[in-house]
């Protein structure tokens, strides 16, 4: 075959950033000339934001977890599914953690604006100081940038949105599964959304309902709804909801922060997340939620990297 030689980079992490400066790195490494030359990226663990952008860019990577995908001339080595060794104890800093998300989620929801932190605090009901942490570890991992006038602006919303999606757990959230029995999961949509309202109960739909909501892309089981706070067994009784974890079609979701509830709004008269609370919350859902995940986004969160 001939002989080869690997342009090496190890990261400490596989965020946006690191893996931004590797490429980087790589183009000063590596000229286009040297035919028989390779990138080749090593961390500890490669998370999906990380894996999609060597695929984009054709660099090839391992991590020291036991995964790999490596590619040059004719060989393709790729190994899959082994789980992070490197997780770190305690609760490292989370710019995606329940409340903390509230800056990400707006600054999606707004893609196309600039704003500066004082303002981004007041718009997500959290203090200062707060905020300043946020923000700054979110531009540490490049995925917020500064104007001139220390505006903040999001260069890519999708690599943001890939990068939130990575460390999101719907089941984080305190969730009721049981069964409610009606003739379709739309009925139930529709009977549970008029009760919510009629008992000014603060609330919004997600998953696999939400999406056929907003996008009428496919049919669905299960029906999912925030709900502020635990309902009480009364009115659970009144519901005729049944506790059933297995063979559930009605999930009821209390959130660790209300920020899921930022930017919902009604859809055919149900109020449901906005489609990136949406899209998140498909990661956490059975049946056809990759499809439904993928369409929504598609459809509904379109942005131009620029922006």
């Amino acid at each position: 075959m001939g002989e080869f030689v690997f342009g090496v980079q190890i990261k400490n992490y596989s965020n946006y950033a690191q893996i931004m400066s590797a490429f980087q790195a790589f183009k000063e490494q590596i000229s286009p000339s040297e035919k028989s030359h390779f990138p080749l990226l090593v961390v500890p663990f490669m998370g999906e934001v990380g894996r999609n952008l060597c695929q984009k860019e054709t660099v090839s990577w391992i991590d020291l977890s036991g995964n790999a995908d490596i590619s040059f001339q004719n060989v393709r080595i790729l190994i899959d599914g082994r789980p992070n060794l490197f997780l770190s104890p305690g609760r490292p800093s989370n710019p995606f953690a329940p409340k903390s998300s509230r800056i990400a989620k707006w600054l999606l929801m707004n893609a196309d604006q600039y704003i500066s932190q004082r303002e981004l605090a007041q718009k997500t009901d959290m203090d200062e100081g707060f905020t300043s942490r946020i923000v700054s570890h979110l531009e540490k991992q490049g995925l917020i940038a500064r104007n001139k006038d220390r505006t903040i602006v999001v260069p890519d919303p999708n690599i943001l949105l890939d990068s939130w999606r990575e460390s999101y757990d719907f089941n984080k959230n305190h969730v009721l599964k049981g069964h409610i029995a009606e003739r379709s999961s739309h009925e139930i949509l529709l009977r549970l959304s008029k009760s919510f309202q009629r008992n000014e109960m603060l609330y919004a739909a997600t998953g696999l309902g939400a999406a056929w909501l907003y996008t009428k892309f496919s049919g669905f089981r299960i029906v999912t709804f925030y709900v502020a706070s635990l309902p009480t067994e009364n009115y659970l009784r009144e519901l005729k909801f049944r506790d059933e974890v297995h063979g559930s079609n009605v999930w009821l979701a209390i959130p660790k922060d209300q920020g899921v509830f930022q930017g919902s709004q009604k859809v055919d008269g149900i109020r449901c997340v906005h489609p990136v609370q949406t899209y998140l919350d498909l990661s956490g859902h059975p049946e056809r939620s990759k499809e439904a995940a993928e369409h929504l986004r598609q459809q509904l969160l379109k942005w131009d990297k620029n922006a």
